[in-house]
């Protein structure tokens, strides 16, 4: 066991950190937009820990990982990783000491990174507040627990092939698509994963983390609404006619706010040709007329103040209607239930809404019950959980 745990990768030298002002000023601006794009900082920051020094918590089918300290510190951090180590790592997911990296890190998206913006990235990173602070060890169940089994993940289900353009396809739709399957990882989210994590090359929705990711492709977004324009002001603003983000795609919305207009247009674009239908409208679903219920009242009492008009044909206090929330037209109620435990929080810098908990002010069976009544009211072209 002990021969089989040693590291099947060769280890790279530390090496000094990149002299202060080394790169240019174009080259720190663009590597802060790819990480900024990747959403580096929400993954490698825990709750209410130091931002960038890691430990936040990644909790798998097969055990808890903790994302790195990617700040510029020496002993705990990148601060003597060379950029060959750091595109490695990015690139195969090999650490600079030869270990391998759970594809918890998203190295399968990563790998499409160019060259320019790869070592852009690395000398953004370089210019970070060091934090010294190490990374609780992985807790993974075997035999995923000795990382040279990983090697046989990678030769299965890692293609680390550069990006490619599509010749037939415009400049813009391109840009969109290596923005999408590069560095956004879009795919990490919105793609269901096979028996051995690995996903698969649709992006038709997945749970997460409690949390629903809707489908970005097929049929199922066009009957959303989701259009090159919807999108665009989906991803700029973090809302449109079609949905407003929450819970972890608030989060992201807020870090493309660093990005400049051509690529949130660009990954507008190539998004909306994924439905098929460029210009689809949203599908109006009309609710359903329930029977005065207990749940019903429990809707009354604490939903209906922020979702339904005060008078007919006025705005709400929700920006989106219930019936648009892809917590409600997700396959299962537990993104719901996130929703009402967790409340949802407005990141800075969108002009979003915050949403109240609900932890602890309903028993587990009025929960149960009103996530039943919010699906047959609001989504009755679905079937009932």
């Amino acid at each position: 066991m002990g021969t089989i745990a040693l590291p099947l990768n060769r280890s790279i030298a530390p090496s000094a950190a990149p002299a202060s002002g080394i790169f240019s000023k174009e080259t720190l601006e663009r590597g802060r937009q790819v990480f900024a794009l990747g959403n580096c900082a929400t993954c490698h920051t825990a709750d209410g820990g130091l931002p960038n020094a890691g430990g936040r918590p990644m909790v798998t089918p097969f055990g808890t990982v903790y994302s790195t300290n990617i700040t510029p510190e020496p002993e705990t951090g990148l601060g003597r990783w060379s950029f060959e180590a750091f595109e490695r790592a990015m690139r195969h997911g090999i650490s600079r000491d030869g270990h391998n990296l759970y594809p918890a890190f998203p190295y399968t998206s990563f790998a499409r990174i160019n060259s320019e913006d790869m070592l852009s990235l690395y000398a953004y990173i370089q210019t970070l507040t060091p934090v010294r602070q190490e990374t609780p060890p992985s807790r993974m169940i075997a035999p995923t627990n000795l990382r040279p089994a990983l090697a046989a993940w990678n030769w299965l289900y890692h293609d680390a092939a550069p990006f490619t353009p599509d010749p037939v396809r415009s400049e813009t739709w391109n840009r969109g698509k290596y923005l999408v399957e590069a560095a956004g990882h879009c795919s990490a989210c919105h793609a269901p994963r096979n028996i051995a994590g690995a996903e698969l090359p649709e992006l038709t929705g997945a749970m997460i983390k409690g949390w629903y990711a809707p489908a970005l492709a097929g049929p199922l977004a066009a009957a959303r609404g989701w259009n090159e324009d919807t999108l665009f002001s989906y991803l700029r603003r973090g809302h449109s006619e079609a949905a407003t983000a929450s819970g972890p795609m608030a989060e992201v919305a807020a870090s493309l706010t660093a990005l400049p207009d051509g690529d949130i247009r660009a990954m507008a674009t190539y998004l909306a040709s994924l439905s098929g239908i460029d210009t689809a409208p949203a599908v109006s679903v009309p609710e359903a007329r329930l029977a005065p219920s207990r749940a019903s009242r429990i809707y009354e009492s604490a939903c209906a103040v922020c979702h339904e008009p005060a008078l007919a044909g006025t705005v709400t206090a929700a920006l989106a209607p219930i019936s648009r929330s892809a917590a409600l037209r997700a396959p299962l109620p537990d993104a719901l239930f996130s929703v009402l435990d967790e409340g949802l929080k407005a990141p800075d810098g969108l002009d979003l809404r915050d949403m109240p908990s609900f932890n602890g002010e309903f028993t587990d069976t009025e929960r149960e019950a009103l996530a039943s009544y919010l699906r047959q009211r609001f989504a009755p072209d679905l079937p009932p959980w």
